[in-house]
């Protein structure tokens, strides 16, 4: 079969070197000897997939020579996106997944050992945004949905894949989608699921250096991508859509601000790369943009038992919220 060419459906050239990420590196050197370093043949499941991050990852992995099995609440776009890629001369295939369901992710399992006998590389990519307004104004139901596609959608992917991935007996690595703002202070129900993403993803690394040393893991904490994450709101279930936008002036103008700064973030195709280096690399912490004084930031805080005040990422003003860190 002809090989993958990204270019052959659309040009994502943005000059991001993929070492442009920004990481931490605290695996432990015997942990290391399990690296993955050649991907050519091996098989990758990304949940979210058929757009945004997901879609960057997969085009990264079939680039590397990889079978990719692609899963999404979105069955059109779904579609689209095998089709495409397919076109373009991917092994990829497709599956109909909803990561809040555990049944669901099971079945997405089942169907990629189907296709491909084996699973060495998991994404839990899927993510959803959520609500505005304070945290006490924000509905259950909205704080129920977040947290079951953002942090209990990982956990799902996890409990399906992971037991597979032992039983092969051979090198795999795990990628869970979190957020730079699950390394910084904020508030509301997406910051809260992805600050318990990191964490979820710091103790799958102790789990797997205890129980599975051919297992890696790492975190992904992207800033600013070309992403239709804002849009979330199309795929909630089955909740009214009572977001607290009515609230403006800030409201509207911290979305107007966030999806700005969207609009002008990093092509997925160039995070998909990073997650590449990183999974070969068995590094850890993955970060998309030079933003470590902004952790530094949040981390001196809590040694100098200081006030959780944040500050708004590059390229975002929030009303009221210093733009950069003075530390």
């Amino acid at each position: 079969m002809k090989g993958f060419d990204p270019d052959h459906f659309v040009n994502h050239e943005t000059g991001q070197s993929a070492n442009q990420g920004i990481a931490l590196d605290i695996a432990a050197p015997n942990l290391k000897e399990s690296e993955i370093v050649e991907l050519v043949g091996r098989v990758a499941v990304v949940t979210g997939g058929a757009s945004g991050i997901g879609r960057g990852m997969a085009e990264a992995f079939l680039e590397q020579g990889m079978k990719v099995v692609i899963g999404d609440v979105e069955p059109a776009a779904l579609e689209k996106t095998v089709t495409e890629l397919k076109a373009a001369g991917g092994d990829i295939v497709g599956a109909v997944c909803d990561v809040s369901n555990q049944d669901s992710v099971d079945a997405m399992a089942k169907s990629s050992l189907e296709a491909y006998g084996a699973v060495h590389v998991l994404c839990n990519n899927a993510g959803v945004a959520g609500e505005g307004g304070p945290t006490w104004k924000r509905s259950i139901e909205d704080w129920n949905w977040v947290m079951g596609v953002n942090l209990t959608g990982v956990l799902h992917g996890i409990r399906s894949f992971v037991p597979i991935m032992i039983e092969q007996g051979d090198e795999g690595h795990v990628v869970n989608t979190a957020s730079i703002a699950g390394l910084l202070a904020g508030s509301g129900t997406y910051g809260v699921s992805k600050q318990a993403c990191v964490a979820l993803s710091e103790g799958l690394f102790s789990d797997f250096a205890q129980h599975a040393p051919k297992l890696g893991v790492s975190v992904l904490c992207p800033g600013w991508v070309k992403t239709r994450i804002i849009e979330s709101e199309r795929n909630r279930p089955e909740a009214p859509r009572q977001t607290q936008r009515e609230e403006a002036p800030f409201g509207a103008l911290m979305r107007k601000a966030v999806e700005d700064a969207i609009a002008n973030g990093l092509e997925p195709r160039a995070v998909g790369d990073i997650v590449v280096d990183g999974i070969k690399a068995r590094q850890f912490y993955l970060l998309t943009h030079p933003w470590e004084n902004m952790i530094e930031h949040r981390m001196k805080n809590i040694i100098e038992k200081r006030d959780p005040i944040g500050t708004s990422p590059p390229g975002l003003q929030i009303p009221g919220l210093p733009e950069e860190s003075k530390d």
